[in-house]
């Protein structure tokens, strides 16, 4: 086999590792946005239904500032069993394909080096620790000028912002 193939391959590996492992570090990443919505109903109409929305995704008022017309809850967003399987899934390609690479450059314990394929489960477990947190959302209603439309100042995580917009039938201002 050719002597420059092997060493450019380990190198292709690695660098896929590296991107893998980062990939991984980034799913626990937060991503907190700040959105102004529009909905089609005045505050009063509006208000009951956020109260409600947020009420059933289980959190909590934690701060109220009437005078900013503010509302601060919180709640524990569990982590995702698929994405916990899936980063399980992906860790162990990425690390069968480093043992493969390694067997080949190293062929005399090569039956040691498929035992780093056991290591991939940590990435799942590393994901399911770090995924589940306790999260704020901030939420300011003010209506309009023609008080027949409310905007909404929204600041939580951008997967529930967008389950908002959904829920209630909100636009992007």
């Amino acid at each position: 086999m050719d002597t420059a193939i092997l060493p450019s391959t380990l190198l292709l590996t690695l660098l896929m590792s590296v991107g893998l492992f980062f990939f991984i570090r980034a799913s626990t990443k937060d991503r907190i946005e700040t959105a102004q919505l529009v909905s089609q109903l005045p505050s009063a109409s509006l208000m009951p239904q956020l109260k409600e929305y947020f009420r059933a995704r289980s959190y909590r008022v934690a701060a109220v500032d009437p005078q900013q017309n503010k509302v601060t809850m919180t709640g524990f967003v569990k982590p995702s069993w698929f994405l916990a399987i899936f980063l399980t899934i992906l860790a162990a390609i990425g690390f069968t394909s480093l043992s493969l690479v390694l067997s080949l450059l190293f062929s005399s314990q090569s039956f040691l080096l498929y035992g780093i394929i056991l290591l991939s489960p940590l990435s799942g477990i590393f994901y399911w620790n770090k995924a589940g947190r306790v999260e704020n959302v901030s939420l300011t209603v003010e209506d309009t000028d023609s008080e027949q439309n409310s905007k909404i100042t929204v600041t939580a995580h951008r997967d529930e912002i967008i389950s908002l917009e959904e829920a209630l039938q909100l636009k992007r201002a």
